[in-house]
């Protein structure tokens, strides 16, 4: 007895070449088989909702590195040059380390985590640290402002919130793309 379908094709048939080869995840992507531990990025699907989530969690590492770079750098009375490069290091380097706490959590190496964490932040840092900056320099008397001055935080803090809503639709178009916090997402749930 046959099993064939009405349009003609064997359920029990050969898959045809391309689906030998790939696997369909249901998150969009593809998964190639026989590459076990291989695990595609989600593309196609970025709702807004992620995006805001993957922002703030950029933007939490990035103000704990900044605010307290500026400080540091305020203390002590350094110039605005050494102040931002210190304040931008640290937002790097914080940020970077909330994504890598998150992958390592998941069971990811080091140097694997490490990856995830350089792939999936440097843009969103990037974008954020140039906004906010050029924010607070272009911020008439917020570079000389001491930390009791309003202006100093009025600055930064709106720095943050300005940065916050440019790098919003950009992590949004790069996990649409199965880049930037995708690539976190992925190997921190699965």
């Amino acid at each position: 007895m046959s099993h064939d379908d009405d349009d003609g094709h064997d359920e029990h048939a050969e898959p045809p070449e391309h689906d030998r080869t790939h696997r369909h995840d249901h998150s969009g992507g593809h998964e190639q088989a026989g590459r076990p531990g291989h695990h595609s990025r989600p593309r196609g699907h970025a709702s807004w909702a992620m995006a805001v989530t993957a922002t703030l969690h950029c933007l939490t590492g990035c103000a704990v590195g900044e605010i307290l770079g500026m400080v540091i750098g305020t203390a002590l009375g350094w110039g605005n040059v050494p102040t931002m490069v210190v304040a931008i290091l640290l937002a790097f380097l914080f940020g970077y380390s909330l994504t890598l706490l998150s992958v390592r959590r998941a069971g990811l190496d080091l140097r694997a985590a490490v990856r995830v964490a350089l792939a999936a932040d440097t843009v969103s840092i990037a974008v954020m640290e140039l906004v906010d900056n050029a924010i607070v320099a272009f911020t008439p008397g917020a570079m000389d402002a001491q930390l009791s001055d309003g202006l100093f935080w009025a600055a930064l803090l709106g720095g943050f919130v300005v940065a916050f809503l440019i790098t919003t639709p950009v992590n949004k178009w790069m996990i649409a793309r199965g880049k930037g916090h995708a690539v976190a997402h992925t190997h921190a749930h699965g």
